[in-house]
């Protein structure tokens, strides 16, 4: 597959990406709405915080390190047998890790009041279930991505998300008692959902006539299980030892990920009510850039590690290819940057009225507002540190992965200490500032890494961090009159001052997009041809 293939798959998978996260998180976000209604805040905190960070762990900590690996550009001209056998140590590597992970849930960590959150030692059973349930289709999602088979993805996932809100709704509105139980059987649903999703197409596609018109690897069902040929190892020991070294990111990218998580789980610095309420709240807060900012990063992280080699000199690589590279990474960063921006600036004013309408009372008041006020400005950094370390990742040499565990880890033992500080001290907004000073410091090496990478070039992608003059005047302007209006028109003075409120927001929306348009010209040439499936010349 050419490099303009490679692009145009990339796009198109990152479109029907951001597609299948924009549904999953409108879902997810009238689901918690409508949940709130019927159960406890505490219910939601042990929910969304203790049983969902060992689901994300555990299935994490199995399957990160593999994807990488066996998706990056070392797997050109692959043995699809020996990366098949190397994806199957997922399952047993997830049984180690979810034996470990629910002995400590069950006897290391404080557990919930009986009294009030039944059945809480069953439903980390259940948990861990699910998860494993979910790793036995990780061969079959990495066959699915290495060919672009974008469809099925989002076929897969929207069919299992919605049959989990299904069991959900119909489970806390008919038998509400059931509590713990309740999420449980939501989460195996949607693991069962997704692995029969991706068995049933593999089995229809696999000796069909379109798998022998893309030449694919795989011709039986029987081939997806581990085996070995004559005359073969049964792995690619260079491979291997590249997941090893992305296991070991993989574990302390975990730790920064989810660190607010396991400090709140691991130190009980906050309650499981407060739990809820800053789950809630960073779930709303971090709506766009989980289903914009992350297909991005996953799609075009395909795209670098195939145009670019590896480990190598820009100037021992082919230069169309290096050029097209920064070219691509220059227009990403301008346009998270442009997101990042406005985000900021319009979730700032509009934090206070967003948590009104959304829960009410229950998180408009005390510490609500402030904490999505401070998650606004965070989503500038995390939108910068995804497309940076997406380049990064693919244009690093096993020995600078390496190198980087270090900074990693060093990284990952401050947010730690700063989160239990700043949180003790601040509450739930010392979560967030934590995790802007630890993305800032990512942000900062891998601009320094690109910086250097392109030293020896032409290019200079980092140009994208510098958005127009006329754009940063129409965000400072819309940033005045929008506080103005928070201060004149929300939110105590009915449903008519709001809507006054919300109508100046739009009209200052409004004008920073036109002068988007009209400065940005490159940028939005390129998310018409790149990024919008209507524009593209060709869909796959």
């Amino acid at each position: 597959m050419g490099s303009e293939d490679v692009l145009k798959s990339a796009s198109t998978l990152a479109s029907y990406n951001v597609l299948l996260q924009v549904m999953f998180r409108v879902l997810t976000f009238i689901l918690n709405a409508f949940t709130l209604r019927f159960v406890s805040k505490e219910l939601m905190g042990v929910v969304n915080v203790r049983l969902m960070l060992l689901y994300s762990t555990l299935v994490f900590l199995s399957r990160e390190a593999f994807r990488r690996a066996c998706l990056s550009g070392e797997g050109a001209g692959r043995n699809w047998r020996q990366v098949i056998n190397l994806l199957w140590l997922t399952f047993p590597l997830g049984c180690v890790w979810g034996v470990l992970l629910v002995c400590v849930w069950w006897w290391v960590l404080q557990a919930p009041d009986p009294e009030s959150i039944p059945h809480y030692v069953p439903a980390v059973g259940l948990f861990c279930l699910s998860a494993l349930t979910e790793l036995l289709a990780e061969p079959l999602w990495v066959l699915a991505h290495a060919h672009m088979f974008v469809r099925l993805k989002v076929i897969a996932e929207s069919l299992a998300m919605i049959a989990k809100c299904l069991v959900t709704v119909v489970l806390v509105v008919s038998a509400p008692q059931w509590g713990l139980y309740i999420f449980s059987a939501a989460q195996c649903v949607y693991a069962g959902f997704l692995l029969l999703c991706y068995v049933l197409y593999f089995v229809h596609f696999l000796g069909s006539e379109e798998a022998e018109k893309k030449l694919f690897p795989i011709r039986h069902i029987t081939d997806l299980l581990p085996s070995r040929v004559d005359h073969e190892p049964l792995l690619n020991w260079k491979l291997t030892t590249l997941t090893w070294s992305f296991f070991k990111q993989s574990f302390l990218k975990q730790i920064l990920t989810e660190g607010e998580r396991y400090v709140m789980t691991f130190l009980n610095v906050l309650n499981f009510g407060d739990q809820g309420v800053y789950d809630i709240i960073n779930n709303l807060g971090s709506m766009v850039a989980r289903f914009l900012f992350l297909p991005i990063e996953e799609s075009f992280y395909v795209f670098f590690a195939n145009v670019l080699e590896r480990g190598q000199d820009v100037r021992h690589q082919k230069q169309e290819e290096v050029s097209m590279a920064a070219e691509v990474l220059e227009c990403l960063l301008k346009l998270v940057l442009l997101i990042g921006l406005i985000i900021s600036v319009f979730g700032y004013a509009y934090s206070h009225l967003a948590l009104d309408i959304y829960g009410g009372e229950l998180l408009s008041s005390g510490a609500g507002p402030a904490l999505l006020r401070c998650y606004s400005c965070y989503v500038l950094l995390l939108a910068i540190n995804g497309v940076t370390e997406c380049f990064v990742f693919a244009a690093m040499s096993k020995e600078e992965v390496d190198r980087y565990n270090l900074v990693m880890l060093g990284l990952s033992v401050s947010f730690l200490l700063l989160s239990y500080w700043l949180t003790w001290m601040l509450g739930g907004i010392g979560f967030i500032l934590a995790n802007c000073c630890n993305m800032a410091l990512r942000i900062t090496h891998s601009i320094v890494y690109i910086h250097r990478y392109f030293l020896q070039s032409e290019c200079a992608p980092l140009w994208g961090l510098r958005p127009h003059s006329a754009v940063i005047t129409a965000l400072g302007v819309s940033s005045i009159l929008t506080g103005f209006s928070e201060s004149m028109f929300c939110c105590d003075g009915g449903w008519l001052l709001r809507l006054i409120h919300v109508a100046v927001g739009a009209v200052c929306l409004l004008s920073v997009v036109i002068t988007v348009f009209l400065t940005e010209t490159k940028l939005v040439q390129f998310v018409k041809t790149q990024l919008l499936p209507k524009y593209s010349k060709k869909l796959t």
